[in-house]
């Protein structure tokens, strides 16, 4: 049995992922840590989770000892020196933070007001999108988690960017989502008045998530890739619904690109592909980690509007990361993660 240990177990994310490895049969929860309820019990804080998980939060270093791997869902800017102890001590670690996805120090620096303390460390990690960086992710020890954003709207536009069938120069990505990406703490943004029967964007041209996301289309494209991305707060608990808009080059078809589509992801179980005319609806993948798209083109300005749903704490955040623990131990992807959606 892989142990394994939570740091950050009572926020959404770190909640969500003792959902998921309660249940998962190759691992054992070994430990859990929280700064604000240590000493207290999980099923304290989540009633949910009497009888099925009423361990107490310790500290951190106490999850480090005991555990084969550790996940780390901590705002951003916490994740470094843990990384560093985690590695040290030959532990696999998984963060779900931003501290090592950003492969540019000065984007972090721009982006986030920090630094790298250790680069070589940097230098270690891999951004474990496993569609798209599998083989990089495979025998590694040090992975950096995608948000939810960032995973939502590369899978959407993906396969278009990898074959070169649409112009990168400017693509448009309009992301709705539910207010538990915002985490635990509240805000006046997700305050229920505030929020109830409203919607609104919010940091507009100007989120976190943007150079993550150009990131991987740069790689993908082999070239830079430049975005307009706006979020939008949804008044619903969870999912993201990101709909992509890129222009086609000359002569695609309609045709071209669903079959450029279907070959990128004929062998991804969690990505599922709608049939033409269908559409990506945050309703059908909840609790899940699959990731419907729907591909659409507007014949009118020649436009690929490529639309992907997934659970933001699922897919989005301890999902993705219970499949990236995985591969780097050598397990099914699946293993774990045969979570159905609900059908109403």
């Amino acid at each position: 049995m892989i142990k394994v240990g939570i740091i950050g177990a009572t926020g959404y994310a770190g909640a969500e992922l003792v959902r998921i490895i309660i249940g998962h049969p190759e691992t054992e929860l070994t430990a859990i840590s929280s700064v604000s309820f240590e000493g207290k019990k999980l099923s304290e804080v989540y009633p949910s989770y009497r009888s099925l998980c009423d361990m107490e939060c310790q500290n951190a270093e106490t999850v480090v000892d005991k555990s084969d791997i550790i996940f780390a869902a901590l705002p951003h800017g916490l994740s470094q020196e843990l990384g560093a102890e985690c590695i040290n001590k030959g532990k696999a670690f998984i963060d779900l933070g931003a501290d090592f996805r950003l492969e540019s120090e000065s984007e972090y620096k721009e982006w986030y007001n920090g630094e790298f303390i250790n680069k070589d460390l940097h230098e270690q990690a891999v951004y474990g999108l496993p569609e798209l960086f599998r083989d990089k992710i495979k025998g590694k020890k040090l992975i950096a988690n995608p948000g939810c954003y960032t995973t939502g709207a590369p899978l959407a536009l993906a396969p278009a960017v990898k074959n070169d069938i649409v112009k990168t120069e400017h693509i448009i990505i309009d992301s709705k989502s539910g207010v538990t990406g915002a985490g635990r703490g509240l805000s006046q943004t997700s305050h229920f008045p505030e929020l109830n029967e409203a919607f609104h964007p919010y940091k507009i041209a100007s989120h976190r998530h943007t150079p993550e996301i150009e990131q991987t289309l740069s790689k993908l494209a082999d070239k830079k890739v430049k975005i307009t991305f706006v979020p939008h707060l949804l008044p619903v608990n969870r999912g993201i619904i990101s709909t992509c808009y890129a222009q086609l080059k000359e002569n695609i078809t309609k045709e071209q690109v669903r079959t450029i589509y279907k070959e990128f992801y004929k062998n991804e179980y969690f990505i599922r592909l709608l049939d033409d005319g269908q559409v990506a609806d945050i309703h059908n993948i909840k609790y899940s980690n699959f990731c419907d798209i729907s591909i659409h083109i507007d014949e009118r300005t020649n436009m690929l509007i490529a639309v992907s749903a997934i659970d933001n704490m699922v897919k989005g955040a301890a999902g993705q990361a219970v499949q990236n623990m995985n591969i780097i131990f050598g397990l099914d992807e699946k293993t774990g993660l045969m979570l159905v959606p609900p059908a109403f």
